[in-house]
């Protein structure tokens, strides 16, 4: 994968057009680096979600621009999996059929898709399910497939909106190290909209806190900690310190108790 960044250029997003127009998100100004983990958290209704789905050219940008490796986000559309909240699996195809998806759209080398699909299910721990119907998956399981096929075609940028907060806490805790191990081999650069602060901690580099909606940033904490993370006794005082500070600046905002 190529090395490029990020821009994100006094974008912002409005809903409707007149009286009935209600602003959502923005204006944002954020670069995000070749390689880097950004996490965007936020109370509910901060548009979170929005200003990822605008980074995918799901949601069109009201005013500014956002350009990935210097071209528009719909140019560089190819460069960009998408992980949605919920899987959209289709139900009739196998887990590692609906993992190839995006390699069948995109005509790719089915033979290598495949190895790298079965590559990618097995960091996950989910090797035993390639050829069960989506449709009969557990839900927290069906996330991380999800989060395969969004990974199948090598993408230059990772998006995930919040793709793990239905999984109970001992999947999280598996999904959590196979893709924090995952993403040390291959380093996609990623951004996850996520309202779990030890999982934004455990796995970014830097954290944007967002205000109520319209969002706006209001501080983007840098996470020193040695990789790779988890939730030990010599770790977890340190996530814990993290998730603190970012509780103090929502305090700060009103928008936690």
């Amino acid at each position: 994968m190529p090395p490029f960044t990020l821009n994100i250029q006094n974008a912002h997003c409005v809903f409707g057009a007149g009286n009935a127009s209600h602003p959502v998100v923005g204006p944002i100004l954020l670069e995000v680096g070749s390689g880097e983990f950004l996490s965007i958290l936020g109370p509910s209704a901060s548009g979170k979600s929005t200003l990822l789905r605008m980074i995918a050219g799901v949601v069109p940008i009201t005013d500014g621009r956002i350009l990935i490796g210097g071209t528009t986000i719909h140019e560089a559309r190819r460069a960009v999996g998408f992980v949605p909240q919920r899987p959209a699996l289709l139900p009739w195809r196998t887990a590692i059929e609906n993992v190839l998806l995006p390699a069948e759209m995109m005509d790719l080398n089915m033979e290598e898709s495949k190895n790298r699909a079965r590559r990618l299910l097995a960091w996950f721990g989910l090797s035993r399910f390639e050829e069960h119907p989506a449709g009969t998956l557990p839900a927290g399981t069906a996330n991380a497939v999800s989060v395969c096929r969004a990974l199948v075609h090598n993408p230059s940028l990772l998006l995930l909106d919040d793709p793990f907060r239905i999984q109970d806490a001992l999947v999280h805790e598996q999904t959590l190290d196979g893709f924090q191990r995952l993403w040390g081999e291959n380093k996609t650069t990623t951004i996850l909209c996520t309202c779990n602060l030890h999982e934004a901690v455990l796995l970014s580099d830097r954290v944007v806190v967002l205000s109520s909606g319209p969002g706006r940033i209001v501080e983007i904490i840098r996470v020193d900690l040695a990789r790779p993370r988890r939730l030990d006794k010599a770790m977890t005082p340190q996530i814990a310190d993290y998730c603190n500070r970012i509780r103090m600046v929502l305090r700060a905002q009103g928008t936690v108790p």
